[in-house]
């Protein structure tokens, strides 16, 4: 009886595409429907309607549900259109479609919030049309949040490109950031995806609380400042570290987890640029080289091609995995100490046998070492990464950084130098003990009495005092 009376809340959660958006939602959703009796259902774009994301959201608990939007036409946008303008755009052009499927959760549901991720703040007009309360998840740090709440006003007071500034951004509580280290979208501002980034970063406002995966110990003084109550500003939450967990991320199909096994404590780097990081041919070739001229142990994920450390190809590629590398010494050569492999992620960095991650600093990848205790080296590549290695390199101070060259090229001495100094050098234990000091936080701050935890309680509370009566 008492069901009927008060039946469980239930959440809509729109991620934009991409499983580094999915992830930390289905994480969220997962401890909404765990520890607070929730139920949730996803919103999902047609366009990122992949294998996938497909067989990821089929893995979740059955109090979580997903219906896919209608397709929207984005035939009209540029071929070069940014991706950041195509999420966009499909958010725009969905709200009617998101109106709809609210209504009907509506109607069947307790229906408490909508929520919606970084590029989707438009749809809060849907979920405000139904007097349903609509709140921001944002699924990288307070760095990138403060810096899209501050980009109205950063766009009237600048003038020129970013990276023309003599001096650095300051955002409040952030570490500095050279102009040409910010938001990749940021950088022309003539292309439409800096326009739109200006659009998100007011319409942020509209929001009745903004979610973060962040803790507070990583960004301290950020965190400190946007989780101020402000005038014309939601109220902010700390929420993380949200990582994946409770599911397998890939089987050890290159034996490089059995090979974890056979080596020393915190012995190999592992070398990985995400799903969507790729290198120029001569990048490449100095990364192999300065990696053997480091002489440690390593793990190198090369898309799907997979080896072992013996070099035997284990991968169904009829393309020669050593393509791209080196001729001469490297290439076949048996005995050596690294690998060139496909790699389940979350449990390489688990294994007490990785002792430091060469990363694109994409923020899942960042939280994942983070909360394993494994010091960082930077190599970032496109979107918020060049800003997120500024600050784990600078603020946090887990990482150190790659030198790269006017070219743009890291070098092979280079490369060996950072990789040797991370793993043996003075340097590298002042950030091995400071991501550890980290790890302990992050843990701490999703207990039941942490910092997060209490964060997320509040917002919990709130849509549970919404669910108590219907809406006015």
């Amino acid at each position: 009886m008492a069901n009927h009376q008060h039946p469980l809340p239930h959440i809509a959660i729109l991620p934009t595409p991409g499983m580094g958006h999915l992830i930390p939602l289905t994480e969220l959703a997962k401890r909404l429907v765990n520890s607070d009796n929730f139920s949730v259902t996803f919103l999902y774009f047609a366009e990122s309607n992949s294998k996938s994301q497909q067989a990821y959201l089929s893995s979740l608990p059955p109090s979580i549900t997903s219906i896919s939007l209608p397709p929207v036409d984005l035939g009209d946008l540029p071929s070069n259109a940014a991706i950041e303008t195509r999420m966009s755009v499909a958010s725009l052009r969905s709200v009617p479609s998101v109106a709809n499927i609210l209504q009907n959760l509506k109607s069947k549901h307790n229906l408490v919030a909508f929520v919606a991720d970084l590029f989707g703040a438009d749809t809060f007009d849907a979920a405000r049309e139904l007097n349903v309360p609509a709140y921001m998840f944002f699924p990288s740090n307070f760095l990138a949040l403060s810096l899209f709440l501050n980009l109205p006003k950063l766009h009237e007071e600048i003038k020129c490109e970013y990276r023309d500034l003599e001096q650095p951004v300051k955002l409040p509580g952030c570490v500095p950031i050279p102009g040409k280290d910010l938001l990749h979208p940021l950088q022309d501002r003539k292309d439409e995806a800096y326009s739109w980034l200006v659009h998100h970063g007011e319409k942020y406002s509209e929001a009745e609380g903004i979610l973060a995966n962040s803790f507070y110990e990583f960004e301290p003084e950020a965190v400190e400042i946007l989780s101020r109550v402000e005038p014309g500003r939601p109220p902010i939450y700390a929420v993380g570290p949200l990582i994946q967990t409770g599911t397998s991320d890939g089987v050890d199909a290159s034996g490089c987890l059995a090979w974890l096994n056979e080596q020393p404590r915190g012995s190999v780097i592992f070398v990985s640029f995400g799903s969507g990081g790729t290198l120029s041919t001569e990048q490449t070739r100095e990364l192999a080289l300065g990696l053997e001229m480091s002489g440690q142990r390593f793990l190198w994920v090369v898309r799907s091609r997979a080896m072992r450390c013996d070099a035997t190809i284990r991968s169904e590629s009829k393309r020669d995995p050593f393509e791209f590398c080196p001729k001469g010494s490297w290439r076949g050569r048996r005995g050596w100490d690294g690998g060139v492999i496909w790699a389940p992620q979350i449990k390489v960095l688990s294994h007490v046998s990785t002792g430091g991650f060469l990363t694109h600093c994409g923020w899942n990848s960042t939280l994942e070492s983070v909360v394993n205790g494994v010091p960082m080296i930077g190599w970032p590549l496109f979107a918020e990464q060049r800003q997120n290695a500024v600050m784990l390199a600078e603020g946090a101070k887990v990482a150190l950084r790659v030198r790269f060259g006017v070219d743009g090229v890291a070098r092979k001495e280079d490369i060996s130098d950072v990789v040797r100094e991370l793993m043996e050098g003075e340097m590298g234990k002042k950030v091995r003990f400071r991501v550890k000091e980290l790890q302990l936080a992050g843990i701490r701050a999703l207990e039941e009495e942490g910092r997060s935890s209490k964060n997320l309680k509040e917002v919990v509370g709130k849509w549970k005092g919404l669910g108590a009566e219907p809406l006015k």
